[in-house]
C-alpha cells in the first residue's frame, strides 16, 4: 500500500499562523510534530510502502525539510506547476506510481487532517484494503457526533464487502443547512466527507479515463517528460496548466458503481478553524480554556489561546481566540473565526507581507527574520544550516554587513574569502558579488544590517544557486 499525501493548500483559516508561504500542513498545530510530519508517521504499524508528496513548487523545500527532520523515506514529491484541484493530482500520483509496471493500493491523505485514535484509523484502513482489492473505490466516512453544516456528507447503501463493515455510496451530500445536518446524524446512515480515499492506482485511472478522461490525458503528457530536480520530481508546467480543474469526488467517486464508504470513527477533525482546535484538544484548564505559551487569564472561560513570542493577557472575556506570532494578533469571537478569510482576503489586496509571510522566513538553506526596520535600513538575524550556502549574488541597491555571533562563516566578499567567528564581521559594498556559506557542524547565526536605497527582497542579482531558486533569498 503506497501513501499519497496531498500537501498544497494555503490554509487561511489559520491565519496569523497559517500564510500563503507557511500553510497548517507545515505548522505544529495539534502535537509536537508538524501536520504533515504526523500524517505520514501515524501510518507506523500498518503495511505501507514509502510516500509519495504532492505539494506545489513554493513548498518544496518545506517538505524536504520536514521528510528530514522525521527521517522520513519518500517515493517522489512531486511539485504541481499549478493548482487543478484533487482528481489530477491524484491522476499525477497513480501515473507516477505506476511507471514501472506496478500497481500498488493507493492510500490518498490530506497532509493537515488530524486523527486522534490510531488504532481505529488503523482499523479502517485495514477493511479499506480489502474492498480495494476487489477493485472498489472507498472512501473514508466519519461517523458524526454532531450537525456539522461545514462538511459535505456520504449516505451510506447496502453493505458489501462481507465482514469488512464497508458500504455501497447511496448518495454524496452537499453541505447542508443545520436542519438537514440534523437529520442525517439523527438517521445514523451519513456520515462526514473525510476528503480520504483507497483504490488500485490501476481502478482509479480507469474510471478517470471512463468519467474525465480529458484530465487522465493531459495527465499523462505532463508526467510523460517529468524530471528528476534534486528530491523533487517537476511535471511539464504549460501542459498540467491545460488539465481542467476538478475534485475527485466530482470527476469519479460521484459517477462510478465502484464507490463505497468505510465508517471511521478514530476523532478525525479536518482542523479548519481555530474553533475546531479548541474543540479537539485535550489540554483544556479549569475553566475549559486552551492556552498555549505565555499567558495570563483572569475571568476567561472556553477560550483558545496561543502566544509565540509575548505573554498574553485577557481579562472577563468568554468564547473568544487569541493568536500572538511575531508580526501580527488575531483577536476573534470563536463563532466568528470563519469570517478571518475576510481579513485574509484584505491583506491580499492590499499586497501586504503579513498575508504571504511570517516575519521569520524559511529557505533551504535555514531561516532570516527581519528583527528591525526604517526608511534606509533593515536588521536581519540569519540561520544558515551546517554545510549549506546562499547564492553568489549582488545588490545594485543596497550594502550589507555581517556579523557573526555564533558558528563559523565562510564568505565570499569579491575577489576575496574570508572565514569569520564569534565576533567578526565583514561589509559587502554596493554592486559586489559575494556568497555566504557554513562549512561548520552547527548553525551558523549572524546579524545582518542593510543599508541603502531600496531594501526589497527582489533587489537580488543570482549568479549561481545550488537549489535551482528563481526567487529572491
Amino acid at each position: 500500500m503506497k501513501p499519497v499525501v496531498l500537501a498544497g493548500g494555503s490554509g487561511s483559516r489559520l491565519w496569523p499562523k497559517s500564510r500563503a508561504a507557511l500553510p497548517k500542513q507545515f505548522l505544529k498545530l495539534t502535537c509536537d510534530m508538524t501536520m504533515l510530519q504526523d500524517t505520514i508517521l501515524r501510518l507506523k504499524g500498518t503495511v505501507t510502502d514509502s510516500s509519495i508528496i504532492i505539494c506545489n513548487d513554493a513548498h518544496r523545500f518545506l517538505v524536504a525539510e520536514q521528510l528530514r527532520q522525521q527521517n522520513i523515506q519518500h517515493s517522489g514529491i512531486l511539485l504541481e506547476p499549478v493548482g487543478r484541484n484533487t482528481a489530477p493530482a491524484i491522476a499525477l500520483a497513480a501515473l507516477h506510481a505506476s511507471l514501472h509496471g506496478e500497481d500498488p493500493i493507493l492510500l490518498v491523505l490530506a497532509a493537515d487532517h488530524l486523527i486522534s485514535n490510531t488504532a481505529a484509523f488503523h482499523q479502517a484502513i485495514s477493511r479499506a484494503e480489502v474492498l480495494a482489492q476487489q477493485g472498489k473505490l472507498v472512501t473514508f466516512g466519519v461517523v458524526p457526533d454532531a450537525p456539522q453544516t461545514g462538511y459535505g456528507y456520504i449516505k451510506r447503501g447496502e453493505v458489501i464487502g462481507g465482514d469488512t463493515g464497508g458500504y455501497a455510496v447511496a448518495q454524496f451530500v452537499e453541505k447542508p443547512n443545520l436542519a438537514k445536518a440534523q437529520a442525517y446524524l439523527d438517521s445514523g446512515e451519513y456520515y462526514w466527507n473525510s476528503g480520504m480515499f483507497m483504490f488500485k492506482a490501476s481502478r482509479y485511472l480507469q474510471e478517470l479515463q471512463k468519467f474525465a478522461p480529458d484530465i487522465l490525458d493531459c495527465c499523462k503528457r505532463a508526467i510523460a517528460s517529468e524530471a528528476k530536480d534534486l528530491d523533487f520530481v517537476r511535471i511539464d508546467a504549460d501542459i498540467f496548466a491545460q488539465c481542467p480543474e476538478d475534485s475527485i469526488d466530482y470527476a469519479v467517486m460521484e459517477k462510478t458503481d465502484a464507490a463505497c464508504v468505510v465508517p471511521l470513527d478514530a476523532g478525525w477533525s479536518d482542523v479548519g478553524s481555530w474553533s475546531s482546535l479548541w474543540e479537539t484538544a485535550q489540554n483544556k484548564d479549569a475553566n475549559n480554556n486552551v492556552i498555549i505559551g505565555d499567558a495570563i487569564l483572569d475571568g476567561v472561560h472556553n477560550s483558545y489561546i496561543n502566544a509565540e513570542q509575548r505573554l498574553i493577557s485577557v481579562v472577563g472575556l468568554d468564547d473568544v481566540v487569541v493568536v500572538e506570532t511575531k508580526d501580527a494578533v488575531l483577536v476573534a469571537h470563536k463563532n466568528k473565526v470563519q469570517d478571518i478569510k475576510n481579513v485574509v482576503n484584505q491583506l491580499k489586496a492590499e499586497k501586504r507581507p503579513e498575508f504571504e509571510f511570517h516575519r521569520e522566513v524559511f529557505r533551504p538553506w535555514g531561516s532570516y527574520d527581519s528583527i528591525d526596520n526604517g526608511a534606509r535600513f533593515q536588521v536581519k538575524r540569519i540561520t544558515v544550516k551546517p554545510g549549506e550556502k546562499l547564492s553568489v549574488q549582488m545588490h545594485h541597491h543596497r550594502a550589507e554587513h555581517w556579523i557573526v555571533v555564533a558558528g563559523t562563516a565562510k564568505v565570499t566578499n569579491g575577489e576575496e574569502t574570508l572565514l569569520l567567528s564569534e565576533n567578526q564581521s565583514t561589509y559587502i559594498p554596493v554592486g559586489v558579488i559575494h556568497a555566504l556559506e557554513n562549512p561548520g557542524k552547527i548553525p551558523l547565526e549572524l546579524i545582518e544590517v542593510q543599508s541603502g536605497t531600496y531594501l526589497g527582497e527582489d533587489d537580488i542579482v543570482r549568479f549561481s544557486d545550488r537549489y535551482g531558486r528563481v526567487e529572491s533569498k
